[in-house]
């Protein structure tokens, strides 16, 4: 996983909510097992007509960009699947802020390298009216002191601490586990070998 540092990104503004991962990545293209080029599904049905032309979806609007996406409540609700984890994480977005996630797409976020923080309801909101007015507008994302600051103001958020230092480490779950393998053999020689 790669170390998530302090990040200072433009928006990518989605007020939408109830997002389901069908709409995130149709189920059409799951039968890819490679993470490679998944962003050009991201929300396909929303970016692309039928015949392939671009529709006015805000990710198709040049004025909007960066590496973190804020969008409506209840992201990721429908089935679990790690394709719209890896989707997004393709198109190089690095945090989604959201009132509320579905438990599987937010475990399988934070599984992945991809930081999601929720908010309150009215904070998100107002992030998402001034990105819209003012798209050159940044975030800044102080994991380590787990706070965001919009326009010198700064906004707390929670994480799990076991999470968090994988995040900031560059940790997966197996990492994890690597990294205590010495105290993981001191304690075994301790127990069993008196």
């Amino acid at each position: 996983m790669e170390r998530f540092k302090t990040r200072i990104s433009q928006c990518l503004p989605l007020d939408i909510d109830n997002i389901d991962t069908d709409q995130i990545i149709p189920a059409r293209f799951l039968k890819i097992s490679s993470r490679l080029n998944l962003c050009k599904n991201l929300f396909r049905d929303w970016r692309y007509y039928k015949n392939g032309k671009k529709t006015k979806f805000i990710l198709n609007n040049p004025k909007y960009t960066g590496e973190i996406l804020i969008t409506g409540k209840n992201f990721g609700c429908g089935s679990s699947r790690e394709h719209a984890v890896w989707a997004i994480m393709d198109y190089g977005i690095k945090a989604i802020i959201s009132n509320y996630f579905a438990d599987i797409f937010k475990q399988n976020a934070l599984n992945n390298g991809l930081l999601v923080i929720e908010l309150k309801q009215d904070i998100v909101n107002s992030l998402l009216n001034n990105i819209l007015k003012f798209p050159k507008s940044k975030i800044k994302i102080n994991l380590k002191k787990e706070y965001i600051e919009f326009k010198k103001t700064k906004i707390k958020f929670k994480i799990n601490s076991y999470k968090k230092e994988c995040f900031l480490k560059g940790y997966d779950d197996i990492d994890f586990l690597l990294n205590l393998k010495n105290k993981i053999i001191k304690f075994e020689n301790k127990l069993f070998y008196k």
